[in-house]
């Protein structure tokens, strides 16, 4: 069997040796996967996940556009249209300086298993380019967005793809590239997601990821006659995701201490209560200031230079920042300090080596195909919501969302337990897996 993991893997490295991002994410679905491929004689043989690990189709494109001192900047723009098997491409757009065709890749590899997931009939997709709107005005960053639309809009639409936002890409953004599409298109139809209420977004869209990180790391406790409520929760970054992930954890009576930005992480033995979050969101969503400054806000709470949060002591971890973010060392010490729970709100944030420690010492790890569903679920519902023309109410769209996350964490206890242990990683992969493949086999050799 390892054998066969191996062979499989080198025969993608072949093509995709330069992209590292890319080539973890097939590693680590490779490895749970190919064992229970070779057991079913229906997908044995049938080359489904060599299929699925090759793009449908890449687009690469320039984006030209003038700056406010009348300057000519050129970014390049991506698409990564992955598996349409179970339904259209549907997947973020990130715009950031990091973003290379293999982070995009990976991505929207790990995309498709995620919607498949939800049940939702979404296929896998990516895209985004190196443009970074940090630092950049509202005019630059509009005429950024009309730009990259301008190009994108040919390969897109509500029945072929929907992109929605990511890092760097937010309702700001989304609402201009809307409106570069509904111009060139002539036409109003729900081709992102993320919108504002306004104009055919859904309401918990934007709380969704973060949320559903919470719902779904409750379930794992729960799983194991245990609770969320009273624990200690660290949290990354302060964005989108890990301020409604925190949001949420205090709505359910745990106590956050910390969150972090690329300046480093705070930490507040006392813990992040509503009010300190609110400052959060204004300092991040309208300052777009740096989370150092929560210290001069609340002195009692402690900044740490250029580090992650992992050396805190926790019952719950939460990376939501980036990928890669947690690694073997920061695993070791959370281990070390009574962690008994991780929840990814961020894409691939832990490091395998990192992974391998959690599940070697049998504690709940949920990857992030799984815990970090809720935002495209959500924009799945939206999705359902424009086509209907139809607005549910926030109660309706949160009830929706807690019904998914237990519907993904029950599909991977069906598939991921080993000896009384659930392997949430293998439960996951298996599970997103089975619905893509039936329907790739049942749609021909395409």
């Amino acid at each position: 069997m390892k054998k066969d993991i191996e062979n499989f893997i080198a025969e993608i490295d072949k093509k995709n040796s330069h992209e590292p991002e890319f080539m973890q994410a097939v590693r680590e679905v490779s490895e749970t996967l190919i064992p229970y491929i070779i057991s079913k004689k229906i997908y044995h043989g049938k080359n489904i996940l060599m299929r699925m690990v090759e793009p449908e189709r890449v687009l690469m494109f320039r984006v030209a556009w003038v700056d406010d001192k009348g300057e000519i900047r050129v970014n390049r723009g991506y698409r990564v249209q992955m598996n349409s098997a179970i339904g259209p491409y549907k997947g973020g757009l990130r715009f950031h300086p990091s973003v290379t065709l293999s982070i995009l890749k990976f991505l929207a590899f790990e995309q498709v298993f995620k919607n498949s997931l939800t049940t939702l009939p979404m296929g896998g997709g990516k895209g985004g380019s190196d443009f970074d709107p940090k630092g950049k005005s509202d005019g630059e960053i509009m005429r950024f967005c009309q730009g990259f639309m301008t190009e994108l809009y040919r390969y897109i639409g509500p029945n072929t793809d929907i992109p929605a936002g990511d890092i760097g890409v937010g309702g700001r953004e989304i609402g201009y590239m809307f409106g570069q599409y509904k111009k060139l298109k002539k036409e109003f139809t729900g081709v992102l997601t993320g919108k504002g209420l306004s104009w055919g977004g859904s309401l918990i869209r934007p709380e969704a990821t973060g949320y559903g990180a919470v719902y779904f790391a409750e379930n794992m406790l729960n799983h194991v006659n245990n609770s969320i409520k009273g624990k200690t929760v660290v949290i990354s970054g302060s964005g989108n995701v890990a301020q409604y992930a925190a949001e949420k954890c205090i709505q359910l009576s745990a106590k956050v201490v910390s969150l972090s930005d690329s300046s480093g992480s705070i930490y507040d033995f006392d813990g992040i209560n509503q009010e300190k979050l609110n400052f959060v969101m204004d300092l991040k969503n309208n300052k777009r200031g740096r989370i150092y400054e929560y210290v001069k806000k609340y002195p009692k709470a402690k900044f740490f230079k250029s580090q992650t949060p992992w050396n805190f002591a926790c019952d719950i971890a939460m990376p939501c920042a980036t990928q890669n973010e947690l690694k073997l060392k920061d695993a070791e010490i959370l281990i070390k300090n009574g962690c008994i729970c991780i929840s990814e709100g961020a894409n691939m944030p832990c490091e395998p080596d990192a992974i391998a420690v959690f599940k070697n010492h049998k504690i709940l790890y949920a990857p992030g195909k799984a815990s970090n569903a809720g935002g495209v679920a959500v924009s799945g519902l939206e999705m359902a919501q424009n086509s209907l023309r139809y607005s549910w109410s926030r109660e309706e769209v949160d009830s929706k969302l807690k019904d998914i996350m237990k519907n993904i964490h029950e599909a991977c206890l069906t598939h991921g337990d080993e000896n009384g242990y659930v392997n949430y990683e293998k439960g996951a992969n298996i599970a997103g897996f089975i619905k893509v493949a039936d329907a790739m086999l049942a749609q021909g050799v395409v």
